[in-house]
């Protein structure tokens, strides 16, 4: 995948940057309650400004329904934006029209401002081209650092990228590199930890992997379908049985293509779902009908540790059990210390994504020890599914 990033840019003093970044942050009584996405545009954001550009900040905020509501307005993210950086950001009250070009031009070089709420025009997300126009007569080039947002071929996201010179930002370069390394041209062998509740929201990805990668270890509730599908009677555990045959179908594709499926083979039963119920391991095959499965056993985690060891690149979404509640974090923990130290040797390349695996690789106490853990939640999702992502498609070269 070839894209233009910051080192094609040439001189950028004076010239108008639209910088789309995802200000997107959760608040908490009126305040940022997370900083990880500023964070994580403030390379480019610090660059270009560095330079002389007059920085102009695109984003979305919650789902204003294509018109204005104050209580999602931009203003406080664009406040703790400035934090971040260090520096003075301004508010422009909109991102289209003659009164924010007239504010855009008061601006000096080396300044930033963020404009208002993208998703305040119902064009935004129809990539209107009218809005699309309106937004370019803002800036001189475009600069897409919003990885997260890619998935979606909205007017900030892919139709600037058709309207101004297009580049990516440190942000999304990181990103496309990392998954260019992990699926793209990868080191093999290559495994995928596939976990989560359900098969059903993950069988894109599940059909994809099993035709990409060398061995897919499969947990958390999804495990039990298939392991419901081979004649395992899971008991009270969360299994989607109607999907037994999908699962088989799966299975077959990964035979097929030559990758080996590692399943469980002994697992943490109990017959609450709480936090420190009493629980048992147990051979799969000895779940009690009033039983449910809520982590991976420690003789399976073994194992899967001793494949991953003989791996060269790991792609991970989804933890392995129940891990928000002790002890069924056990084998999420333990897989992911394991890649964390395969990783941390130089043996592995460690790339993972999705909410709930950054919540459980920080549990683990181990996303700073990966190659490269993705913020973005449904873009990433769909990249595993192997989905061309509008955002990232407009930037290609």
């Amino acid at each position: 995948m070839a894209f233009r990033t910051l080192d094609d840019i040439g001189e950028v003093r004076g010239k108008r940057i639209l910088v789309r970044a995802d200000l997107n942050v959760p608040m908490q009584n009126g305040a940022v309650s997370d900083d990880t996405r500023l964070r994580a545009a403030m390379p480019t954001i610090a660059e270009l400004a560095d330079k002389g550009a007059v920085v102009l900040v695109l984003s979305h905020f919650g789902r204003p329904k294509g018109g204005r509501d104050p209580s999602m307005s931009l203003k406080p993210a664009a406040d703790a934006l400035g934090g971040v950086l260090g520096r003075p950001v301004t508010l422009i009250d909109d991102c289209q029209g003659a009164e924010a070009e007239a504010d855009v031009k008061a601006l000096q070089p080396g300044q930033v401002a963020v404009l208002e709420n993208t998703r305040f025009h119902a064009g935004e997300e129809k990539n209107d081209p009218a809005l699309v126009e309106a937004m370019a007569k803002l800036g001189d080039l475009y600069v897409n650092d919003a990885f997260s947002a890619a998935h979606r071929a909205h007017a900030s996201t892919e139709g600037l990228a058709h309207k101004l010179p297009a580049f990516a930002g440190r942000s999304m370069q990181a990103e496309l590199e990392a998954l260019q390394k992990a699926l793209g041209e990868p080191e093999r062998p290559v495994a995928a930890v596939v976990g989560g509740a359900k098969v059903s929201s993950k069988l894109d990805v599940l059909t994809n992997l099993v035709a990409r990668v060398d061995h897919l270890i499969i947990g958390g509730g999804m495990a039990n379908t298939f392991l419901a599908a081979r004649g395992v009677d899971v008991g009270k555990s969360l299994c989607e049985h109607d999907l037994k045959d999908t699962a088989l179908g799966i299975l077959d594709k990964a035979d097929a293509a030559g990758c080996t499926v590692h399943l469980p083979y002994d697992v943490v039963v109990a017959k609450e779902f709480k936090a420190n119920a009493a629980n048992r391991t147990v051979n799969v095959h000895e779940v009690a009908a009033d039983e449910m499965i809520l982590d991976v056993g420690p003789a399976a985690v073994e194992a899967l540790g001793d494949a991953l060891k003989n791996c060269r690149t790991l792609v991970w979404n989804g933890p392995m059990g129940a891990f928000e509640m002790t002890p069924f974090d056990t084998a999420t923990v333990a897989l992911a210390k394991i890649a964390a130290a395969l990783t941390e040797a130089g043996q592995l390349v460690s790339v993972a994504g999705g909410g709930d695996t950054v919540a459980a690789l920080n549990h683990a106490g181990v996303a700073d020890k990966f190659s490269f853990v993705s913020t973005a939640g449904g873009a990433f999702l769909e990249w595993m599914e192997g989905k061309a992502l509008p955002g990232v498609e407009a930037l290609q070269r």
